[in-house]
């Protein structure tokens, strides 16, 4: 049976320990009625620190589905790449002591720096190599980890399709965000339905478009690869289609977690509630 779940990002400045803090976003959570509750890298997602999350969520009643954190495997240099892969595996041990089953790290942030071919395809061995790794050193730990469409680089649904396939391992697949593709200029619809065999975790997010033939919308909105504009929004608002996606990865039988991701201009509490109604509406349809 597919879970609600909210990432720790969406509640913007209210995370900031002069505000709500992180403890106060989990009880925030439980209180608009998520199942669960997924991370990013803050002050407590340390060592010494991690297992106060654990005992936030449990004595809320609230489950830690996901840790989500930065990460660069796109390097030529092999002293440097594995320096990187120690780091992620330090924090495969955080998410551990967090009590998350699951971790995403990024894998690039952005084109591979080589002097004579910086292509996707050239990236992979590396990439590959490193995930390949952390995912066996995971498994260990309990922990399945994660690659996302995410940063541009790897963002198209074949792009992160062939590095999951080149990772080649059981404990390693996709967290699916079905905004993101968007970024890519690409089809959510068409994306979600390449990328669900793999998808471990799903990411509801939602766009505003406006085409880049028009003039700049201004301040809050982003640039697509192709230079359309794109703003955050509520699920439901946008233009990812976010109801025929969820009924794509439904159809597939994924039974995880759905997270809401907001990076919108509202205010946050009144979009989460927006957000998890909508989720919830279009988990029934």
């Amino acid at each position: 049976m597919i879970k609600t779940c909210v990432s720790s990002y969406s509640f913007g400045w209210h995370a900031d320990e002069s505000q709500l803090g992180i403890m106060g976003v989990i009880e925030k959570a439980k209180e608009l009625g998520f199942d669960g509750i997924e991370f990013t890298e803050n002050e407590f997602t340390t060592l010494d620190k991690a297992h106060l999350i654990r005992d936030k969520c449990e004595e809320v009643g609230i489950t830690p589905v996901n840790f989500c954190i930065g990460g660069n495997l796109a390097l030529e240099n092999e002293d440097e790449l594995n320096r990187e892969i120690a780091r992620i595996k330090e924090m495969v041990d955080i998410c551990a002591l967090m009590g998350a089953p699951m971790m995403r790290h990024d894998v690039a942030y952005g084109p591979f720096k080589r002097t004579y071919n910086t292509g996707y395809d050239a990236a992979i061995p590396y990439i590959a190599k490193g995930a390949r790794e952390i995912a066996e050193y995971a498994e260990s730990k309990g922990i399945r980890t994660m690659t996302e469409n995410h940063g541009f680089f790897s963002q198209d649904a074949l792009r992160v399709e062939k590095l999951v396939n080149a990772v080649n391992h059981r404990n390693f697949g996709a967290l699916i965000d079905i905004g993101n593709f968007m970024c890519a200029d690409e089809d959510p619809t068409h994306s979600v339905g390449i990328m669900t065999p793999y998808a471990f975790h799903v990411h509801c997010k939602d766009f505003y478009f406006k085409s880049g033939a028009e003039f700049s919308p201004g301040d809050g909105w982003i640039v697509t690869r192709s230079g359309n504009y794109l703003r955050g929004s509520i699920i439901g608002f946008g233009s990812a289609k976010a109801a025929q996606s969820i009924g794509v990865l439904k159809r597939s039988g994924f039974d995880g977690y759905m997270s809401i991701e907001f990076e919108g201009g509202d205010d946050v509490f009144w979009a989460l509630e927006q957000g998890l109604k909508n989720l919830k509406r279009f988990l029934e349809l």
